[in-house]
């Protein structure tokens, strides 16, 4: 969802890519979605302890989130050159106290 989500802001530096409309902006940017919930849809039934699997909708959602918000942080310093900062470490070290508490606790 990040590509989805950020990625056309990046793509704006190409010229076919200027010169859509806004909704083929939201086009491209569906069709690039689509793909990732081709992926986590099945995951989550798969993994939701109602159909058998071992996480809680609780956990789900923190192992989307870690993994949305790592893919998030790394591709704003690749692709915007964003800097890595002091409260972005404790931030991060915070999302691990999060799973911690949320897998540690959780019953």
């Amino acid at each position: 969802m990040t590509f989805a989500w950020y990625g056309h802001l990046k793509m704006a530096e190409y010229k076919w890519f200027q010169s859509l409309p806004i909704i083929g902006v939201i086009a491209f940017s569906w069709g690039v979605a689509f793909f990732e919930y081709c992926l986590q849809v099945p995951a989550n039934r798969i993994g939701f302890v109602g159909n058998g699997g071992p996480f809680s909708v609780t956990h789900l959602k923190l192992i989307q989130e870690v993994i949305t918000l790592t893919v998030f942080a790394i591709f704003s310093m690749v692709a915007f050159h964003t800097k890595f900062h002091w409260n972005h470490a404790v931030a991060a070290l915070l999302l691990i106290g999060a799973v911690y508490f949320v897998f540690g606790f959780d019953n």
